[in-house]
């Protein structure tokens, strides 16, 4: 069982003039790897204020997978890529390429996504978009990889490679 945390960074939200339907749904799609979500909170478009949150979760040692949404637009307050950026050590591009390349095929709009994924200690950390609709499309990509992400990430597979069978010829 995967620990997760779920990261919804929102103005309105924060203030409670919405509903986080985001979060719920990351919550609700997630359980399936199985995770269980130990961690949820709604910050304001404060790049201080995620990357704080990202930090002290990350480095509790307590949660294997960081999943934030909202932020990751271009709007003037879309903080979220640059204070994910400014907490993790390694990159692993290839989630956020994958999640755009797939809703490439549903909307142009998914070329303007500035989302990262990256490493913080031994954890993940992936950005998913504001909307639910979004939420649901691009953990659909990125679910099938992360139990074998998080995994490597806690030590419990050496090989990413599936291993070849000598050949008994005769």
């Amino acid at each position: 069982m995967f620990k997760a945390a779920i990261l919804t960074i929102s103005d309105k939200g924060w203030r409670g003039e919405r509903v986080d339907a985001s979060g719920r749904l990351i919550a609700e799609i997630i359980s399936g790897l199985p995770a269980q979500v130990v961690k949820y909170e709604v910050v304001p478009d404060e790049a201080g204020m995620i990357s704080a949150k990202l930090r002290e979760w990350a480095d509790s040692g307590h949660i294997d997978l960081v999943l934030t949404t909202g932020g990751t637009g271009l709007g003037p307050r879309d903080v979220t890529p640059e204070a994910t950026l400014a907490v993790t050590s390694r990159l692993v591009p290839g989630l956020a390429e994958a999640m755009r390349a797939e809703s490439l095929k549903l909307t142009p709009h998914s070329m303007l996504s500035r989302a990262v994924a990256g490493i913080r200690k031994r954890c993940l950390i992936v950005n998913l978009p504001g909307s639910p609709k979004a939420v649901r499309e691009n953990l659909a990509v990125i679910m099938p990889a992360l139990p074998h992400a998080l995994e490597v990430l806690r030590g419990e597979v050496e090989e990413c490679a599936p291993q070849e069978r000598p050949s008994h010829a005769h």
